[in-house]
């Protein structure tokens, strides 16, 4: 048992390696086949434990950023993450024992992943084995079947690789040569994409500027004066606006500002109403502002504002995947009393609902804010009602100093990829940047600068495979993962009543020959 913990240790360390800052995603299978071997031939008890500690070891280093909220934070989210890895050790006790055992665990992976990424709450989607392949063959693979798919193909390798490694190990050439093809197999649907990309075709361009205004002070707090973040906010845009009249400069078609580039709501404060429309008069064109709108005296709202030159005001996104004990504090009235630093969250932020893509300046905008991205649902919606072009408003202050930022920017990146558009980045103070279809970064802001992105972007109003078939994908892996443990209950409980039978009428079988039995009947 200790020797299967230490594998797991090393694996889910190993997956941490995968993401940034290090992003070496090429050791995604190989730490999935440390999972899977660590919790082969093992009891459900057992199997959790060294989940576990595989769960421990991935997603502690993974999301360390955390310790910028604080370390209470870290040690809680983390730990509640690291529950599920636990989980899908129990089940792996069991999947284990069926025939083709590699492709029923890589289901159960990814229905962990997507049980994971919508609960508790509003789930965690960071460490989804997709969100690791920015910059690699695999990342084609998104266009075609989604985040979901590209989980599933990764975790496919993982396991298959671990079925040639105990082969191998067991000198068993038939079972290393069929393990070995059908990996081989999984291997080639995996980067076929990489040779035959899913094309878009552009139906026409538009200017878009994303504006990083920077945060005054240290930079990761966003309420240090909040004034001075609005304040940046207009005069970049304004000085863009003056660039444009001298001709140094395209005039764009629209404009995006952060998340929080308000941080009061502008409809009640006469002084950041007053500055919004000032900079949206000088460079006239709609400019997306990210702003904390109130919603009684005990919510908030963090919306995406169209505000028009003429007009005012106008379409709003709300944010979908407000974070819990971040921007909203579930069981409040137990919660504050034991924990006072969620006193400081004194309303709580409500869920938006939003499917439609926003209008701006005769473009459908699908729009997320921060975390959104990494999540399917809202994003997947807006783009399957015709979003021609995404934006993602950001404030990542608070992270500013740590890896979170560049986890999220490369999320973004294969966001471009999995839905085929443009994606524009606008940020308080990092990363802002423009991203094209195929996952390239055309423009970027370097954290802590005030900076204006601009660039002339193709519009595409389809929609790719992945967004269509992903949450199938996730589906079909639910139900495989239900019916495989079933079966292998029903199976298990099965031999272990013939097992019992046979020692009760023949006391001299070596139980010897009983493991060797039941292991042949794992390894199929």
């Amino acid at each position: 048992m200790l020797k299967r913990c230490l594998v797991a240790l090393v694996a889910g360390l190993l997956l941490a390696l995968a993401f940034e800052p290090v992003a070496a995603a090429y050791v995604v299978p190989v730490a999935v086949a440390g999972y899977a071997l660590a919790t082969r031939g093992l009891r459900a008890r057992s199997g959790f434990v060294v989940g576990l500690v595989f769960g421990v070891a991935f997603y502690f280093p993974h999301i360390h950023w955390m310790t910028a909220v604080g370390t209470d934070a870290w040690l809680a989210l983390a730990g509640v993450e690291a529950l599920f890895y636990g989980l899908l050790g129990a089940a792996a006790a069991y999947l284990h024992r069926l025939p083709a055992w590699p492709l029923w665990l890589a289901a159960a992976w990814v229905t962990m992943e997507v049980w994971r990424s919508g609960w508790p709450f509003s789930g965690m989607p960071w460490g989804r084995l997709a969100f690791a392949v920015a910059d690699t063959p695999a990342a084609p693979s998104l266009a075609y079947v989604g985040m979901v798919g590209t989980s599933l193909l990764l975790a496919l390798l993982g396991t298959l690789l671990a079925a040639l490694v105990l082969a191998l190990a067991r000198a068993r050439d038939r079972r290393a040569l069929v393990a070995g093809g059908a990996l081989a197999g999984a291997a080639l649907l995996a980067l076929l994409p990489a040779v035959a990309p899913y094309s878009v075709e552009t139906d026409r361009t538009v200017i878009v500027a994303a504006v990083q205004g920077d945060v005054p002070g240290p930079g990761n707090d966003i309420l240090y004066d909040f004034r001075g973040v609005t304040d940046n906010h207009v005069e970049a845009t304004e000085e863009l606006a003056a660039r444009v009249e001298a001709g140094e400069a395209d005039r764009p078609d629209f404009v995006v500002w952060p998340e929080n580039s308000t941080a009061v709501d502008p409809f009640a404060d006469a002084s950041t109403n007053a500055g919004i429309r000032r900079a949206v008069a000088a460079i006239g064109v709609p400019v997306l502002v990210g702003a904390i709108v109130d919603a009684g005296q005990t919510n908030v709202l963090n919306q995406g504002i169209v505000w028009d030159p003429v007009t005012g005001p106008g379409e709003r996104y709300t944010k979908w995947h407000p974070v819990p004990y971040g921007e909203y504090i579930p069981f409040r009235e137990f919660f504050t009393g034991q924990f006072g630093r969620l006193a400081m969250i004194p309303r709580d932020m409500m869920s938006g609902t939003r499917e439609t893509p926003l209008r701006i300046a005769g473009t459908a905008v699908g729009d997320a804010i921060c975390f959104d991205v990494a999540y399917d649902d809202g994003l997947h919606a807006q783009v399957r009602n015709g979003a021609e072009l995404l934006t993602v408003q950001t404030s990542n202050a608070t992270f500013i100093e740590t890896d979170q930022i560049d986890q999220q920017f490369a999320i973004t990146r294969l966001r471009a990829i999995e839905t085929g558009r443009t994606v524009v980045v606008a940020a308080t103070n990092g990363v802002s940047g423009i991203i094209t279809p195929d996952g390239e970064v055309v423009t970027s802001a370097a954290p802590r600068t005030q900076e204006v992105l601009s660039a002339e972007v193709g519009l595409w109003s389809g929609t790719t495979p992945g967004v269509l078939v992903g949450p199938w994908v996730g589906r079909a892996a639910a139900v495989l993962t239900g019916v495989g443990l079933l079966v292998a209950v029903l199976t298990y409980r099965r031999r272990r009543g013939t097992t019992t039978s046979v020692a009760t009428e023949e006391p001299a079988t070596d139980p010897g020959a009983v493991r060797e039995s039941e292991e042949q009947g794992y390894v199929r």
